[in-house]
């Protein structure tokens, strides 16, 4: 308490002592002002207190001055131009326009529009050199009375448009100091027509559009060297709030606005009395018309490309939008072209086949061309609809329709019966699930360029990208890393396994047996032929032997690198969902005699001027497995292709060259697969609905040999057409196939997708239906609905789907 004591003591006396102190300094001040003749007595406080803010402020300005807009910067922005994205071959892709824009020359621009904005923004635009001091103080002014007004000019509103980040959007004076620095930079480096020109290319007016030009053909559906008085004094308007005075969505305060404009530009002597009375009465004239995005060309792979772009350019100090950057693809156009215009029209027939055989109780079989003549005699997918009535109540509640009825006090069985009954609602759901989607991806494996990217079949339709996007289920084309692992470890492609059901005991003690739908030989069979054949017990003994970790690592290794592989026996017969991406490059890996290649998609990109700014060049390759072991593979799934499960290859779409691969389906249909290798390139497709409980209905047509092989041999026909592969390129160690003899064909080969059942376990029975299913008796699942025995497929000549040339 006595140390308390003293040091409140001596701090006590310390602000005495600075009070006396500063006491002395002010006598001295007034003693000083006293003895000065009285102008200098009341001059120099007077002096003080207007200097010292002005001091301040210039301070202020200084400080701001280098962290505002350069010259340099303001000529690059006024010629700004869009970065494009294009092919390996030159051909534009895609661009990076900042919304809808179209930039014209003041020539081009309306004199009205030119009238009406100087009269409204900025009377005194001619005068000024970027600050106008007589509006700015008087807005301070109002500001200060309760009546806020703008005080900026157009060099000003210029400043913000070209510059919103340097500049800031928050209303404060820092912003507004670098709004006025930029604002006389602008004036110093441009002509007033110049800044004019610019300014009227780059105001936004809603709708994602930019510019008087756009602007008139959205909003009066003409240019803008064809706007009128009235047009002129709309546009104008708008720039002062152009959501509040948006002529489309509020029009009155649209009409009101537009007068005081028609009234600013009478008031400086640009309209008479009698003209200004007669335009402000007439009516409101808008022809909106929404414009077309200026993208219709854009894909998933140019949005993939744009993406990452976009992150570069953060990373580098670079505008996508301003910088005129040209982006160098690998993308090849004729590829490209070739691989969207088979998923277009094999996507087209497989998906009439589903709508035709949902569309009845017997879901029957036939050819592509019997289900196409049918398909106009049919509701698409009606029996399905029908019969799954929990399904359908299922996909309804995971709706946010559903959910925000719920948030909003409905009980379940009431939003469900009321959404049940809103037919647009039942119309967009029903086509959202039951459409069938295919990805398709080409790879150099020699380089790791990307050829061509399709990852929808309508990327307007759907965005969702079935190449680097969805991970489903591989199903058989995993075997061939199941069987490199056991190259890996020094087994031969002729090793024996018995072709029977296998016990295998998991991580949890339980008992698993792998087995093959249409059943067992008891016959020795080799690797190479299991591999072939797709032999679900042959591949689930090589698992065991080989152990989950060496082929985990292998697939890793090989290109598998996002996707989480589930360390399960199953893994083997492909149950751990992957991306189309990772599998084409696992099997470019397997192309490229083992060498692991990172997926490449740009590899330089340059200015405006054509000067290389940065380069992306392949990165090294990674040994995943020895060169010999990937020969042996790439020689026993050359048998896929030659007596297998993908032999459509050769006789639907007479692809002769030196080629493996292999299909893969899984369970009841979901996921169809193809992947094919050439030594130059290697393409994949997919094939399925989004939602996986809804799949192909027959065993035949749902398989990957029969919908997915169906995509890649169309894309190879069509790029072999074009010279873009080599069909006399070889493997090592490979030879030139023999020409193709319809009497050689062996017929197609089921490969259909087996089971992992549990020992002594009694598969689950479908869920019970809750109350709120049980409302509509034709929603019931109907007895039988797929117990049906299969029907046999048809003849194989029969069951393609259309080829380009028979389309």
């Amino acid at each position: 308490m006595g140390d308390d004591r003293n040091l409140m003591g001596r701090l006590g006396q310390g602000l005495r002592m600075a009070g006396a102190a500063a006491g002395e300094r002010m006598r001295r001040v007034h003693a000083y002002l006293m003895a000065q003749p009285p102008y200098k007595r009341f001059g120099l406080p007077l002096l003080w207190c207007v200097g010292l803010p002005f001091a301040i402020l210039l301070v202020w300005v200084l400080v701001l001055l280098p962290f505002t807009p350069g010259v340099a910067d303001l000529k690059q922005t006024r010629a700004a131009k869009a970065s494009v994205l294009v092919s390996a071959d030159g051909k534009e892709l895609a661009s990076f326009e900042e919304g809808l824009q179209e930039r014209v020359t003041l020539a081009q621009i309306s004199p009205h529009m030119i009238a009406a904005l100087i009269a409204t923004e900025d009377h005194r635009f001619r005068n000024h050199h970027g600050i106008d001091f007589t509006r700015t103080f008087g807005s301070v002014l109002h500001t200060l009375l309760g009546d806020p007004q703008g005080g900026s000019t157009i060099s000003q509103q210029l400043a913000r448009n070209m510059f919103p980040e340097e500049i800031g959007r928050s209303r404060t004076i820092n912003r507004k100091l670098k709004e006025m620095i930029t604002a006389v930079k602008i004036e110093s480096a441009y002509t007033k027509d110049e800044i004019l020109e610019s300014y009227l290319n780059t105001v936004p007016f809603l709708y994602n559009t930019f510019g008087v030009e756009m602007a008139a053909r959205t909003y009066f559906n003409t240019t803008a060297a064809k706007l009128d008085i009235l047009e002129s004094a709309t546009l104008v308007g708008m720039l002062k709030g152009t959501n509040y005075y948006n002529p489309v969505t509020n029009p009155q305060r649209s009409v009101q606005r537009r007068n005081v404009v028609l009234s600013q530009m009478r008031k400086h002597g640009m309209l008479d009395d009698k003209r200004y009375d007669s335009l402000r009465k007439k009516p409101l004239r808008v022809l909106f018309s929404r414009q077309t995005e200026r993208n219709p060309t854009d894909t998933h792979f140019t949005a993939y490309v744009r993406k990452w772009l976009i992150e570069w350019a953060d990373e580098n100090d670079y505008n996508v939008e301003r910088d005129g950057l040209v982006v160098h693809t690998t993308l090849d156009s004729a590829m490209q072209e070739a691989a969207e215009k088979a998923v277009e029209r094999q996507g087209k027939a497989l998906q009439i086949i589903a709508d035709v055989e949902w569309a009845q109780s017997d879901s029957g079989s036939g050819s592509a061309a019997g289900y196409a003549g049918m398909h106009g005699s049919i509701t698409p997918f009606e029996y399905f609809w029908r019969s799954k009535g929990a399904l359908v109540n299922s996909f309804i509640r995971e709706t946010p329709e559903y959910k925000k009825a719920i948030e909003s006090g409905d009980t379940g069985p009431l939003a469900l019966k009321r959404l049940r009954a809103d037919r647009s609602f039942i119309a967009r759901l029903r086509a959202a699930k039951t459409r069938l989607e295919t990805g398709f991806v080409a790879m150099d494996p020699e380089t790791g360029h990307i050829k061509a990217w399709v990852g929808s079949r309508d990327f307007h339709k759907e965005q969702y990208d079935h190449v680097v996007q969805a991970a489903r289920q591989p199903g058989s084309t995993f075997k061939p890393i199941v069987y490199g692992a056991a190259l890996e470890k020094g087994f031969a492609p002729n090793r024996q396994y018995l072709d029977a059901v296998t016990n295998i005991k998991a991580g949890d003690g339980t008992i698993w047996r792998p087995t093959d739908m249409s059943g067992s030989s008891g016959n020795m069979i080799s690797m190479r032929d299991g591999l072939v054949f797709s032999k679900n017990t042959i591949t689930a003994q090589v698992m065991q032997d080989v152990g989950l970790p060496s082929i985990i690592d292998l697939a890793r290794d090989l290109g598998i690198r996002t996707s989480k592989l589930e360390s399960v026996p199953s893994l083997a017969l492909g149950t751990s969902p992957v991306t189309l991406l990772e599998m084409v490059n696992a099997y470019s890996s397997i192309a490229a005699q083992g060498a692991y290649r990172k997926p490449v998609f740009v590899t330089r990109i340059t200015d405006r001027t054509g000067k290389i700014v940065a380069e992306f060049g392949a990165p090294a390759p990674e040994r995943a497995m020895s060169a010999q072991n990937a020969a042996d593979l790439i020689d026993m799934m050359r048998g896929v292709i030659n007596r297998g499960t993908g032999t459509a290859i050769r006789y639907r779409f007479g692809v002769t060259g030196d080629v493996a691969g292999k299909t893969g389906t899984t369970q009841n249909n979901t996921d169809g697969w193809f992947i094919m290798m050439h030594p130059k390139l290697v393409a994949g497709a997919w094939v399925g609905f989004n939602d996986n409980r809804v799949t192909m209905r027959s065993n035949y047509w749902g398989q990957g040999g029969h919908n997915a092989l169906l995509v890649v041999g169309d894309f190879f026909k069509a790029a072999i057409a074009e010279g873009k592969v080599d069909t006399a390129a070889l493997f090592p160690g490979g030879r030139r196939p023999e020409p193709v003899r319809e009497e050689d064909n062996p017929g197609d080969i089921s490969e259909e997708a087996g089971e992992l059942q549990q020992e002594g376990v009694t598969p689950p029975p479908p869920p019970e239906p809750g109350p709120d299913d049980m409302e509509s008796e034709e929603e019931m699942p109907m007895e039988g609905e797929r117990g049906e025995p299969p029907a046999p497929p048809p003849e194989p000549e029969q069951n393609a789907a259309p080829v380009p040339s028979e389309q």
